[in-house]
Formats: C-alpha cells, sequence, structure tokens
C-alpha cells in the first residue's frame, strides 16, 4: 500500500469513528424518566409506567373509603391523566375511591437504571413508616409500593401532594385491559363523554 492509500485509509477509519462515536449517548447527557408532565404521574420518558402491571392488586391495608366521593364507584369516566401513554382521554370505571394524602416522588427504582421523576402517585399507606400526618415536599421516604418494577423498597424524594380523593380504575390502554389501576385523583378525571 502507497503512503497515500495508507493516510486515506487512516482518515477514512478516523472520520467514521467520529460518525459512530457522535451517534453514542454520552453519560453527561442522560436524562432522567419521567412520570407524567414531561407523572409525566407528567409524561413519562423511558415510559416509566409502561411496566405497570396489568393487574393492580387490592389497596394496601388501611385505607378508608371516601365518604361521598365526586365519582362513585361502579360510575363510569374519562381520564385527563397522562400518567402513560393512552391513558388522556381513556374511559374508565371506578372500582374505589378513598381519603389520604396523595405524593408524586421522584426514586430510582430498586433494580437500577434512570430516576423516575414526578411519579404520580403513591398514597400515604404505601409509605414506610408514614405516620397520619401530611408530608412535606423534600421528604426523605421509603416506598411500600409495586405500580412498576424496582419501586417497592426505593427510596424516594416527596416532590409534591393533594388531599383529593384517591380512586382505583378499570381501563383499557392501547389494547391492554388494566384492573385496579391506582392511582388517579378528582382532578384527572371527568364525567363520562
Amino acid at each position: 500500500m502507497t503512503s497515500r492509500t495508507t493516510t486515506w485509509a487512516a482518515v477514512i477509519a478516523f472520520g467514521g469513528a467520529l460518525v459512530l462515536g457522535g451517534c453514542a449517548p454520552d453519560a453527561d447527557d442522560a436524562s432522567p424518566a419521567t412520570t407524567h408532565g414531561e407523572h409525566a404521574h407528567g409524561g413519562q420518558g423511558g415510559d416509566a409506567h409502561a411496566d405497570h402491571p396489568e393487574d393492580g392488586g387490592p389497596v394496601p391495608p388501611g385505607m378508608t373509603e371516601a365518604a361521598d366521593p365526586t365519582y362513585p364507584v361502579g360510575g363510569e369516566v374519562t381520564l385527563t391523566a397522562d400518567h402513560m401513554p393512552g391513558m388522556d382521554g381513556a374511559t374508565a370505571t371506578i372500582v374505589g375511591a378513598y381519603t389520604s394524602y396523595t405524593y408524586a416522588v421522584d426514586f430510582t427504582p430498586t433494580t437500577g437504571g434512570q430516576e423516575v421523576t414526578d411519579h404520580e402517585w403513591v398514597v400515604q399507606e404505601e409509605i414506610v413508616d408514614a405516620g397520619d400526618a401530611r408530608l412535606a415536599d423534600g421528604t426523605e421516604v421509603t416506598l411500600d409500593a409495586e405500580h412498576m418494577e424496582g419501586m417497592d423498597g426505593a427510596k424516594a424524594t416527596i416532590a409534591s401532594s393533594t388531599d383529593e380523593t384517591v380512586y382505583v380504575v378499570d381501563l383499557v390502554v392501547n389494547g391492554t385491559a388494566m384492573t385496579n389501576h391506582m392511582w388517579v385523583v378528582d382532578s384527572e378525571i371527568a364525567p363520562a363523554s
């Protein structure tokens, strides 16, 4: 090979490495997964809610049923929540209505991976040793919830909270039936259209 051919081969190899290197994500550019709003619970980058179980299971022990909820159990509603793709605008059936403090939280899954920010929602009864008083924003807690993989036992920080009535719903999202989905609050629900 002539020196000119060797030089061009080196230039092409180096240029290819630069192009391919430019396609790889930079560790410094990693953005946290969010749950809605991008919660997402606002828009979930990385779609953190995509691994929600199809059956949410029973509500935590100690939940207090709401005496006079805006949306009664058995009623059909339209969701305005954007906790996962396909949820906003979905028709749902109210399965349960409860009185509790409800929190958006930031946490890193126990299974590793990106931080989930603004995950809506966990209730007071899904926080280890939460007590009865409303927890302040910024409080560090341990989660006792299994809404998604890596959530149970995760360390979390309270991002915000509400005392709105909180609901369990059945719905269909992108063709998948979900039962006992936890949680949506009053402001994320509209009468069925």
